[in-house]
């Protein structure tokens, strides 16, 4: 297949993958979304992983499935919030509105985030954050938790409150290769506690 055909497949199947986790038992549903991830890193054409570093992968490190670290939160509208531009490589800048506010992190982790609206055809919801385990126990640009572009989403409970599982947080592509260059978390959304859920560096 050719680079746009292979692209379609890998969003197809990581679309399936949500929908599957977001069907599952929460633990269940994790299990499942570290597995299938495993396969398309180690087998997938359009894996952010170099052809030359597939042999040796062993699969993506996560921190131990923590039920207190998911969520359901409310949201408030952002007023009075400029738009930030961030680089993305060869797709030139990104457009990152804000558009909400969580209601229901500030008490068990000391802020409350920022929800961003991707500009473009299309648009998507795009939640990245900063933790105290950057640098450290996780990649030092931050994670990412919600991009419905890449159908990296959740869903909502019955009430309409939005689900955020920090177990199910994400590094961007560019932690593992210099070929690519992602939006990292803007420094309003840097929480003030150690997030020790989902991806983390690999352990020696």
């Amino acid at each position: 297949m050719d680079q746009f055909s292979t692209l379609h497949d890998w969003r197809r199947q990581v679309a399936d993958l949500y929908a599957a986790v977001r069907a599952m038992p929460e633990h269940e549903g994790w299990t499942h979304w570290r597995s299938v991830r495993d396969r398309l890193f180690r087998e997938h054409p359009q894996s952010p992983l170099a052809t030359s570093r597939r042999a040796q992968f062993r699969g993506i490190d996560c921190f131990a499935y923590d039920p207190a670290l998911r969520f359901t939160v409310g949201m408030s509208p952002a007023i009075e919030r400029e738009a930030i531009e961030l680089e993305a490589g060869k797709d030139g800048t990104v457009t990152l509105i804000p558009f909400a506010m969580t209601i229901g992190l500030e008490a068990p982790l000391g802020k409350e985030l920022t929800l961003y609206w991707i500009d473009g055809y299309g648009g998507g919801v795009f939640l990245p954050f900063g933790d105290a385990t950057n640098g450290r126990e996780s990649f030092a640009g931050g994670r990412y938790l919600l991009d419905t572009i890449k159908s990296a989403d959740l869903g909502s409970d019955e009430d309409g409150g939005l689900i955020l599982d920090f177990n199910f947080s994400y590094y961007p592509s560019c932690a593992y290769s210099e070929a690519w260059v992602c939006p990292l978390s803007p420094i309003e959304n840097r929480l003030p506690v150690e997030i020790r859920g989902g991806e983390r560096n690999a352990l020696p």
